[in-house]
């Protein structure tokens, strides 16, 4: 299945987002935390869609090293999609206006605490990318052709927990839950299929 990074393609994607039936969970004790699932064009010259991802740097007192999308815990009064665009900005110094924001997909509540929830956007030009150095190490381009191979989604058992932990192989790459969760519900969508993902396990490592 080709993505094209087109108006059309952006336009499809809406109406999938638009009508996407959202999970929400709340008054569970979890902190509200955002993420960006942005949509840029591949730097590979195919016209192909790709969604930006991080290394979080290895500072970080939190998952240091880990893949990770743009995000982070919401301000006191600040709505789910200010504060995946806050967070877009500051880690990754990319401005886009509400108007980019195309949807917003299920929460997912993690092993340590936290709600996240994916905020869905578009980005017609990525020039303006700029790493923060203080939160990530490196910024990448995944395409989402490639996400949509059948390959690309492991499910895994481990004898900690009798959920089954997801694991997405995008290249060389091994990208595990939360992030992992987030996109494979994305990648889904994409597919036109709504698939829940709250049953998804994180891998141990990631439980704190």
């Amino acid at each position: 299945m080709s993505c094209p990074f087109t108006p059309a393609f952006r336009e499809t994607l809406s109406g999938l987002c638009r009508d996407f039936p959202r999970i929400v969970h709340a008054g569970e004790g979890l902190k509200r935390a955002a993420v960006a699932i942005t949509l840029v064009e591949a730097d590979d010259g195919s016209g192909e869609s790709a969604f930006l991802l991080t290394r979080r740097a290895a500072q970080m007192r939190a998952h240091a090293g880990q893949w990770a999308l743009p995000g982070g815990r919401c301000d006191p009064g600040e709505t789910l999609e200010a504060a995946a665009l806050r967070e877009l900005e500051e880690e990754l110094g990319l401005t886009l206006p509400a108007a980019d924001i195309l949807g917003v997909l299920d929460d997912y509540p993690t092993r340590s605490g936290y709600a996240v929830t994916p905020v869905v956007a578009w980005l017609d030009d990525a020039r303006a990318l700029a790493p923060n150095p203080l939160e990530v190490a490196s910024a990448h381009r995944f395409r989402l052709d490639q996400m949509l191979r059948d390959d690309a989604v492991v499910f895994e058992t481990i004898p900690e927990s009798p959920r089954p932990v997801i694991r997405l192989r995008l290249g060389d790459h091994h990208i595990h839950a939360p992030t992992a969760a987030l996109v494979y519900q994305f990648r889904e969508l994409v597919a036109g299929r709504v698939t829940r993902v709250a049953d998804l396990e994180q891998p141990v490592f990631a439980w704190r």
